[in-house]
């Protein structure tokens, strides 16, 4: 039986400029100057403001009044009060690396590009001075095309038999394979070609000369891997009857290897994406100075040849159905000229409040460099004194850096919960970590020091942490168990 019923709704859609504002927001400086290259390549109606300053001062672009071109969809661009994550996922926030950047925002930068060989093909090259048959340097080069960025063959020698017959039509044994594969790994760097870690070490140290430490070292990655890797130090010096000089000189000649060797080919030869920092904080007569990168901030304007024409196309008294498409593309790009420098204006409006919100919560931290001074600091602490929605706070802070006279740091970092210490005061979990970083920094190697006494020690410094939350920061700040940071 069918039944008629009302239902009343509420919801909040967001229209497409605005979703497009939420984007660009979100991108940090060297994207939004590759937004900005596509959206004047795509709209000639968008130029450059350089060359005509004294032109936008007297005659910028105005909406058309009249009623057969007025658009519906004029509406003003607001960032307050949006969830944008069911609208933009975090798939379409650039990821940055972090490195040293300290350009001035009005130089013009091109990042040279180096010509050089690359990594695979600097392997092909060395094997092209071997004297082989062409069957045999056809496998030598197949096993090289296997080789990954690391300097490893990860697959098995009868996965590689069977895929050079599939594939390739080069029918061979395991037995030859093998063979060729110890010609592969005499490649420079050494240990190129391995299978694994041990195997990859061993190739290492066999091509050192020969000394009584590397002698002992190569028999203790031959033979002794799993205790080496457990730092079983106590059992080796047992097993060898050696000295503790005598391990720890073995155990040194084996920390001079290189675990990836072909990561070290690659760091010469590779591009390397730059940071370039969005804000700027400075310390000037005792008071924290915030600016924009002013590549955040470029002079727009409406092409006056296009505004020209929309007008001559008017002023025609015989409207045919040409003129009216030509009139109809050019008020279109009209409109989205004026709305994408409005957008960009929104944008920097944005980012610096946010921007001056943190830079004010964190003030201590900014005037002394001090990671103890940082406050609990939340998104919503953040939206609450700007006005903003916790989702546009968080866009910014998450993919966008600034360069501060402590370093470049991604703004994300000065975020953090809160934690009671032993006088009933909020400290942020930064400053226990940092605390913690120093502990163990400043702890006998010999006897690192386990995660339990780690919480003992920061309990007696005033912060009641529990052995568990210990081990997770530690696992944060990327630093090992104690078994494992305990050296000779």
């Amino acid at each position: 039986m069918l039944k008629q019923s009302l239902n009343l709704k509420l919801q909040q859609k967001l229209s497409p400029q605005q979703i497009q504002l939420m984007k660009l927001i979100q991108l940090p400086t060297q994207a939004f100057e590759q937004r900005l290259k596509e959206e004047m390549n795509e709209n000639p109606a968008l130029e450059s403001g350089k060359e005509e300053e004294e032109y936008e001062k007297d005659d910028e672009y105005e909406a058309d009044s009249d009623e057969s071109f007025e658009d519906d969809d004029n509406e003003s661009i607001e960032a307050d009060e949006i969830n944008i994550d069911e609208y933009l996922s975090d798939d379409e926030t650039p990821d940055y690396k972090l490195s040293a950047n300290n350009y001035s925002d009005e130089e013009q930068r091109e990042s040279p590009l180096a010509a050089s060989v690359s990594f695979h093909q600097d392997l092909l090259n060395q094997l092209h001075t071997f004297i082989l048959s062409d069957e045999d340097r056809e496998i030598a080069e197949f096993l090289v095309g296997n080789i990954d960025d690391q300097g490893y063959i990860r697959r098995s020698i009868p996965d590689i038999v069977d895929d050079m017959a599939f594939t390739q039509g080069i029918y061979t044994d395991e037995k030859t394979v093998e063979r060729i594969l110890q010609i592969v790994q005499d490649l420079e760097p050494a240990g190129i070609g391995a299978r694994d870690l041990q195997e990859c070490l061993l190739l290492q140290l066999k091509s050192k000369s020969p000394t009584e430490s590397i002698g002992l070292a190569t028999d203790i990655i031959e033979h002794q891997f799993d205790a080496f890797t457990k730092k079983h130090y106590d059992k080796l010096r047992a097993k060898y009857g050696i000295s503790q000089d005598q391990l720890k000189s073995a155990i040194n000649e084996i920390e001079k290897l290189n675990p990836k060797p072909g990561g070290s080919f690659a760091v010469g030869t590779r591009l390397i994406e730059h940071v370039v920092p969005d804000f700027t904080i400075r310390v000037v007569d005792g008071d924290l100075e915030l600016s924009l990168n002013g590549r955040n901030a470029p002079r727009l304007h409406v092409s006056r040849d296009y505004q020209e024409m929309l007008q001559t196309y008017k002023m025609s008294r015989e409207k045919s159905q040409q003129q009216k498409d030509a009139v109809q593309f050019i008020k279109q790009k009209l409109d989205s000229a004026k709305w994408f420098i409005d957008a960009i204006l929104q944008r920097q409006q944005t980012l610096m409040v946010t921007m001056n919100a943190i830079m004010e919560y964190q003030r201590e931290y900014f005037l002394s460099g001090e990671e103890t001074n940082l406050r609990p600091m939340i998104l919503k602490d953040i939206a609450d004194v700007v006005g903003l929605d916790i989702s546009t706070i968080s866009r910014v802070a998450n993919s966008k850096y600034v360069d501060t006279p402590y370093g470049t740091k991604l703004i994300k970092e000065f975020f953090s919960e809160a934690m009671m210490n032993d006088q009933g005061e909020e400290v942020s979990t930064i400053e226990i970590k940092k605390i913690l970083q120093d502990v163990i920094s400043e702890e006998d190697k010999s006897k690192p020091l386990p995660d339990d006494q780690l919480a003992d020690i920061l309990k007696q410094r005033g912060y009641p942490i529990a052995r568990r939350t210990i081990a997770k920061y530690r696992e944060q700040l990327d630093i090992p168990v104690a078994r494992m940071r305990r050296k000779i």
